[in-house]
Formats: structure tokens, C-alpha cells, sequence
């Protein structure tokens, strides 16, 4: 595996762990965060595997987008088109004020990443 998508994977490692964190947090939960750490994940996945194709990684968070560029080197991305529509929306959605999202919300984004992540583990030959 190439460093700079190990270094993805990392990252993406650490925004699961931050959202799983903050759903269980009893006291003081960030659902927001919990949305947002959710579609981060996702992201910095499919960002590591457009790295071990060798295609360059742009600068956006539109899942969407990044699903039709891996798709071409990695077609089994293809099965989370929803989850990924699903998540996008949370990279901005309720980083500012006006909107926030309840549990409810925060425990569906958690479980579309986990679906994503689930599956770009196994393409990418990491252990679930």
C-alpha cells in the first residue's frame, strides 16, 4: 500500500473513532459532529483508493463525485451509492448554525459509514 493512502486510511480510521465516540457519549453528545465525522470517514476512504489507483484525488466532498471517479478503478464501490448520496450532505450540512441533527439522524449516518467502510476495507484488503 502506498503511504499517502495509508496516511487516508489513518485519517479515516480517526473520524470513525470520533463518531462512534461521540454516539455513545452520555453526557454532551454532538450529533453534528457525529454526522460529520460519519461522511468524513467515507471520504478519506474512497480518497485512499483513488490513491492506490493512481488517480488524482481532488478537492471535494461530494461522495457522488468520488464514487464516479473509483468506480472506473474499483467498481465494487458501486454497491454504496446510496449510503454515499446519504452522507455527502453532512460534510457541511451542520457545521454552522441554523440546522442540527438529532440522534436519530446521527445514528443512520453512523451506520451508512460503517456500511462504506465495511466495504472499502475489504477492496482496499485491509481487515474488517
Amino acid at each position: 500500500m502506498k503511504p499517502i493512502a495509508a496516511e487516508w486510511i489513518e485519517k479515516a480510521e480517526g473520524d470513525f473513532a470520533m463518531a462512534c465516540r461521540e454516539m455513545r457519549a452520555r453526557r454532551c453528545p454532538s450529533y453534528d459532529g457525529a454526522c460529520f465525522h460519519s461522511q468524513q470517514c467515507a471520504e478519506k476512504y474512497m480518497k485512499a483508493r483513488l490513491v492506490e489507483a493512481d488517480v488524482a484525488v481532488p478537492r471535494t466532498h461530494d461522495l457522488i463525485a468520488l464514487l464516479d471517479l473509483v468506480a472506473a478503478a474499483e467498481p465494487g464501490f458501486v454497491v454504496v451509492r446510496t449510503q454515499l448520496a446519504g452522507l455527502t450532505d453532512y460534510a457541511v450540512r451542520y457545521r454552522y448554525p441554523g440546522d442540527s441533527a438529532d440522534r436519530d439522524e446521527a445514528r443512520q449516518a453512523l451506520l451508512m459509514c460503517k456500511q462504506v467502510r465495511m466495504v472499502a476495507r475489504g477492496l482496499l484488503g485491509l481487515p474488517e
